[in-house]
């Protein structure tokens, strides 16, 4: 800390002793006409001969990342948002001003330069500089060279820093946007139309998660930070749009894990007259379209040592089913309570917290199956009890309509067909209203909006949900929620 201390002082002493000179610190009146990828593509192919009789001439700006100053040149690499360059500055070829000024310039500066582009003797393509100029001067060191910025804590807490030191993870947050921009694309070019719904709402539904809470001043009531978007988005299939999506945020006021962030992006879509079992195949679709967009057309990854292969057509179990072949559980113990709350006992978890042998059994598969769902693999036909919003299944009234996708061990996608008979869906309100009152925190009140929509009537349909940085942490193999997110949440560092 001292060390720092003494350098920060040394930079501020020196910015002071710029504007005693007259040389601004901050201008804003250069003007940049190229990026480091122009001098790739626009003279990397061209042979040293060529360079020399074209003078390509760039004007160019970017951060230093490193100085070597041999008295009468100075070499720099400066980085902006493509990549880094090499600038070469001569005494003899630049005003005595500008050089002089040059020789005092600090890594981590941002610098205006115009020159032409050459290759130096170790053939590194590099610009000669004929002009030069500070436009922001830096007054807090970046981290040490070849120690870099290692302290995962400081990446998340100064993502500013993080992305000038870790090209790899600039790189990460590029391809997040170019998933979320193929995602639109998948769905745009099928005929869904996006649209957006509120985030903050009377009553919170379309999931069971604690809600935020926050107040309306003006109209004196309280609001919640939306948990997701379902029920508004369906009310719009009521109203006579068939393909609506919402790429958008949801906040959920939970613990916070390699998994989970309180604030995420979620995908969610719903297709009028289509059933769930319509968006297992264009869940396929719009994963492999994903992977040979970003992957070069090959449908195989690696994430966190394990290959994956996306190649359709993937491996389907029923909910039961998967119990038995994947979590190695025996059909008389399932479909018995008790023996169920034996077994769940013997495993270390608490019976008692999970009311309902649905959830019991739903609680056995998050231990003993999904870790083992490596591959991508369709889970349906959940028990009614953790389905609040799905359709019964016609053959099996205790089961529902429904999926749920996990990769690499853990869920990537959730779709039913939903569920549109109001009185069905509403003896369901009130069963999680029943739960609400006896202190189930992530049970929410009866939305009666939502009912009366539903009497009008909303067609047979089927939705899904994807969450947009577990698919990003997947094509880009990053092991934590918090490597995918700009600004993940953090305690407050004071």
């Amino acid at each position: 800390m001292e060390d720092l201390n003494l350098v920060m002082k040394e930079r501020l002493k020196k910015a002071q002793m710029f504007e005693e000179q007259g040389i601004p610190l901050y201008p804003n009146t250069y003007k940049v006409l190229h990026k480091t990828k122009d001098v790739i593509t626009g003279a990397g192919p061209k042979s040293d001969e060529e360079l020399e009789r074209e003078s390509m001439r760039f004007v160019l700006a970017g951060r230093i990342m490193a100085i070597r100053s041999f008295g009468k040149s100075i070499f720099m690499h400066i980085q902006d948002e493509f990549g880094r360059i090499q600038i070469y500055l001569q005494k003899n070829k630049l005003d005595a001003e500008k050089f002089k000024l040059a020789k005092k310039f600090d890594v981590g500066d941002i610098i205006y330069v115009e020159g032409v582009a050459f290759r130096t003797k170790t053939k590194e393509l590099t610009i000669l500089a004929e002009d030069v100029a500070l436009i922001t001067k830096n007054l807090r060191p970046l981290p040490e060279k070849y120690h870099g910025l290692k302290d995962v804590e400081i990446r998340y807490r100064q993502r500013y820093l993080d992305l000038i030191v870790n090209t790899h993870v600039r790189e990460v947050f590029k391809k997040r946007t170019e998933i979320v921009q193929s995602v639109r694309k998948f769905l745009c070019d099928r005929g869904f139309l996006e649209v957006e719904t509120p985030m903050m709402q009377l009553i919170p539904g379309g999931a069971t998660a604690k809600p935020f809470k926050t107040f309306h001043n003006a109209l004196g009531i309280e609001l919640y930070l939306r948990i997701a978007p379902e029920l508004y988005l369906k009310r719009l299939l009521v109203g006579g749009f068939e393909k609506v999506f919402e790429l958008n945020r949801n906040f959920r006021n939970e613990g916070i894990s390699t998994q989970h962030n309180p604030e995420f992006t979620m995908l969610e879509f719903y297709e009028a007259y289509a059933t769930y079992e319509d968006f297992m195949k264009l869940t396929e679709e719009l994963f492999t379209f994903l992977c040979e967009q970003l992957n070069n057309g090959n449908l195989k990854i690696t994430y966190q040592g394990n290959e994956i292969d996306l190649t359709p057509p993937w491996k389907r179990y029923r909910f039961m089913e998967s119990l038995e072949q994947i979590g190695g559980f025996s059909e008389d113990t399932l479909k018995d309570f008790g023996k169920t709350a034996e077994l769940a006992k013997s495993m270390g978890i608490k019976p008692e917290k999970y009311e309902g042998h649905g959830k019991l059994l739903t609680k056995l598969f998050d231990v003993a199956v999904e870790p083992k769902l490596i591959q991508p693999t369709f889970i349906t036909h959940y028990p009614l009890e953790v389905s609040p919003l799905s359709r019964r299944n016609d053959m099996e009234p205790d089961f529902v309509d429904r999926f749920e996708l996990f990769i690499a061990g853990r869920e990537m996608a959730n779709a039913f067909s939903e569920l549109n008979d109001p009185r069905d869906q509403k003896e369901r309100f009130l069963k999680q209203l029943e739960a609400k009152r006896a202190g189930d925190e992530e049970a929410h009140e009866m939305d009666e909006d939502y009912i009366r929509a539903l009497e009008y009537g909303m067609p047979p349909a089927a939705g899904e949900g994807i969450g947009i940085d577990r698919l990003v942490m997947l094509f880009t193999d990053m092991p934590s929620i918090r490597d995918v997110i700009l600004f993940p949440l953090l305690k407050p560092e004071k």
